[in-house]
């Protein structure tokens, strides 16, 4: 009895992770904070640059980008999407 009852509980619990794993979907690297997925470069030294890796949009201004005038990064990310 005690069996049957292990076999039962497993099989409920496999169903219980299939089931939170399809609610939560698929993982993928995309918006995560792994190494080699960064968003953007900066550079501040000895030339000021920040360049968006997804986009490929420049900016020669890295205070305004870090004081947070990003709208140029946004829109161009918001076209690349349509």
């Amino acid at each position: 009895m005690k069996m049957l009852y292990s076999r039962i509980y497993q099989k409920m619990e496999k169903e219980k992770k299939e089931k939170i794993n399809q609610l939560k979907g698929e993982k993928t690297s995309e918006g995560t904070a792994e190494w080699g997925s960064q968003i953007r470069s900066y550079i501040l030294h000895p030339y000021k640059l920040v360049k968006d890796l997804r986009t490929g949009v420049e900016s020669r201004e890295p205070e305004k980008v870090l004081d947070g005038e990003l709208q140029p990064f946004i829109e161009a990310e918001i076209i690349g999407k349509e």
